[in-house]
């Protein structure tokens, strides 16, 4: 009897306890909208509860490298990307998606592995960009075509306008493109990229605040979350059509949230009695490798940092924002993987969550987990990551062909530019460099001459005060061609370029016996650095007006006039503030363009200094700590304009007093090879990661 007594004592007080834990730890509901003004720090209480203790010590578990990685015998990855360089191309990350997949399939497809690519499907013009789907046929943003075909359709549960969740329709449509399956993922509310007469000018492409009123922070939380449906309907019914994938590539922070939708709201829905712990299981432990390129973009959002957790976690967002611990660190603003101190983070969680974290040089790596001014909010994270060897660094490919010297390429610009004879040439072939430097120097003499031919062949491209130059030229092949065709923005430091150039040309005017340079500086982007570039034109011209006529700053892009720049330059300027990798010094190097640039992130990893190309010898941070480079380098130049002063000078030197050795370093740079496929490259290295979890 007094056994019978205590099994009834027991249970109710199993009850109990049960009923109290729940009340007090469990909450099934949203987030109030304006719980992340109020700035209030999260308490993490200690819980019994499983299921939460698994979401509060998820992030210290995945950070610190607790998760054995299961090995992978054949690899079917999905590519989760906002860009790609064949139908949305705006950056080196939409190159990477496109290529990594197509170099993975071409070499190991016949293994039985492969990447498939999980994209947006955009529709709409932006008057720069412009995507359409006539039936079946789907014309990216980039001017490629594919057939496509509706596999199946996703209800996506997200918050519209007013906080409502709703199930927004998504078509998933299937195609083939270069030997690589592209899942593109229609709905026109979030997808659609004709621009809201409110859209900042500067915003583009996929990053439009479109007609709906959808931001990009939106629009890559809806994609997060549609590729989390996308991926639990699979598991649940088995489509034929098209396999479950065993490990997903987050492609930076546009892909951001799906580690805490399939870590996170697997187990809540466990908890909450909406998922059965097989699905939950078969979600959570597909891994994912998180690729981060520049830590300056993390997707925040500020004003619809509710609305987005309410859409991501539905009626389970309060439960898993108060459980959702960060890995403890010295920085009081990341406490939480959701948010940075009171602001929505799309990069934030997969930082604290993916089973892996990439950057796209081995020296990018070292900065972002060592220096703050890299780093951001998320260097103590990353630190602790690369010492528990799950934080990588692996080179951006790139395919050779495609930016090396092409035939067609050429031919279509002599045919733009008609009448023009600019000439093929390889490392074999570098005397017809010098044959393009010619004629490209007749070209800018007539784009600066006649104004009718300027509005024919660059008609979008400001110019200023460019001079005709081709009676003055007397030694085509004694005279360096220097350009500088990147963005007009503050990384690629166009301000520390023109201290340069001042610098040195108060030097250079001196001499009587050399063939003064010709820079050819420009591109897209802000105004401002384009006054910096007209500025320095116009100081050139105060110091030596002759050196000033040999000064060309444009702003704005034709794809045929960078072209034929690079073609005919001696060397390229990268005096860059930060560069996590790098495609411009390796475009610039398969056509024989020594880069000049500043020893940070993958130029360190890419360039070997005075054999393919010219690096400073020491690096500042924007706080002016020493990054890279000796101590007493460091003392003696004091700043990177000094840095890149000397650089700059070097090259030119080289180039008046030892052309044999220019020569050789240009056949260097044309000879080095950053294919994706080449031995050791970085398809091999990442096939790796892939399999194994480790390098």
């Amino acid at each position: 009897m007094l056994y019978a007594y205590f099994c009834i004592y027991c249970l109710v007080y199993e009850r109990f306890i049960m009923k109290a834990n729940l009340v007090t730890t469990v909450d099934y509901k949203p987030l109030p909208l304006d719980f992340n003004k109020k700035k209030t720090p999260v308490s993490y209480s200690t819980v019994n509860n499983k299921n939460l203790s698994t979401i509060q010590n998820l992030a210290n578990q995945q950070c610190m490298g607790k998760k054995e990685w299961a090995p992978i015998d054949k690899i079917n990855a999905w590519m989760i990307t906002a860009e790609t360089a064949t139908f949305m191309k705006w950056g080196g990350l939409g190159v990477v998606a496109s290529e990594l997949p197509e170099a993975f399939n071409k070499n190991f497809s016949s293994e039985n592995e492969k990447i498939s690519i999980v994209t947006p499907l955009y529709l709409g013009n932006t008057g720069k960009k412009n995507a359409y789907l006539e039936g079946n046929i789907y014309n990216g943003a980039e001017n490629k075509k594919i057939s496509l075909t509706k596999i199946i359709s996703l209800k996506v549960p997200f918050c519209n306008g007013h906080n409502t969740l709703v199930e927004y329709s998504t078509d998933v449509l299937m195609g083939e493109f270069n030997g690589v399956t592209y899942l593109f993922l229609q709905n026109d509310r979030f997808f659609s990229i004709n621009p809201s007469p409110k859209n900042n000018p500067a915003q583009d492409g996929c990053y439009v605040l479109n007609v709906n009123n959808i931001n990009e922070v939106e629009r890559f939380a809806f994609f997060s979350k549609a590729v989390y449906c996308f991926i639990k309907h699979l598991i649940l019914h088995n489509n034929t059509s098209i396999k479950t994938p065993n490990l997903l590539v987050a492609n930076d922070w546009h892909s951001g949230a799906l580690s805490g939708l399939t870590k996170y709201l697997t187990t809540a829905q466990v908890e909450s009695g909406q998922m059965t712990q097989n699905l939950a299981d078969s979600i959570s432990q597909i891994p994912i490798i998180h690729l981060a390129h520049h830590l300056g973009y993390q997707g925040w959002d500020y004003p619809n940092t509710a609305r987005i957790l309410n859409s991501l976690y539905e009626n389970l967002s309060a439960l898993v924002y108060k459980n959702a611990k960060a890995i403890k660190n010295s920085n009081p603003r990341t406490t939480n993987t959701l948010i940075v101190y009171d602001c929505y983070n799309q990069a934030s969680c997969n930082f604290h969550l993916a089973d892996r974290v990439v950057t796209v040089s081995k020296n990018y790596m070292e900065e972002v987990s060592k220096e703050l001014d890299f780093g951001l909010d998320f260097r103590d994270i990353l630190k602790i990551r690369k010492d528990h060897r799950n934080f990588f660094g692996i080179v951006n490919g790139y395919d050779k062909n495609l930016i090396s010297p092409n035939q067609n390429k050429i031919d279509a610009i002599n045919k733009y530019f008609a009448p023009s004879n600019f000439v093929f040439y390889d490392q074999d072939h570098l005397q017809n460099k010098l044959e393009d430097k010619k004629e490209f120097i007749k070209l800018i003499s007539k784009i600066a001459t006649d104004k009718e031919f300027k509005e024919k062949v660059i008609p979008l491209i400001d110019i200023y005060k460019f001079a005709d130059i081709s009676k003055s030229i007397k030694r085509v092949e004694r005279t360096p061609i220097i350009c500088a065709t990147s963005r007009l923005v503050e990384q690629k430091g166009y301000d520390v370029a023109s201290s340069a150039i001042i610098n040195l040309a108060q030097k250079f005017s001196h001499f009587k016996n050399i063939d003064l340079p010709i820079f050819i500086l420009g591109g897209a982007g802000d105004n401002n650095y384009f006054e910096i570039l007209t500025n320095l034109k116009d100081k050139i011209t105060a110091i030596n007006p002759k050196y000033g006529d040999r000064i060309f700053v444009f702003r704005g892009y034709q794809d045929h006039f960078a072209y034929a720049i690079q073609l005919a330059s001696d060397f390229y300027m990268m005096p860059c503030r930060f560069e996590p990798c790098g495609l411009t010094q390796m475009e610039a190097m398969a056509k024989g363009t020594l880069p000049v640039a500043m020893s940070t992130g993958g130029l360190v990893d890419t360039i070997e200094n005075e054999v393919d190309g010219f690096r400073t010898a020491v690096f500042f941070s924007p706080n002016k700590r020493k990054v890279y480079g000796a101590n007493l380098d460091a003392q003696r130049l004091k700043n990177n304009i000094n840095a890149y002063t000397e650089t700059l000078e070097k090259a030119l030197t080289y180039f008046y007093r030892q052309p044999k050795k220019i020569a050789q370093m240009t056949s260097n740079a044309m000879h080095k090879d950053f294919s994706w496929n080449v031995e050791n490259g970085s398809i091999y290295k990442y096939r790796q990661l892939f399999k194994t979890g480790s390098l």
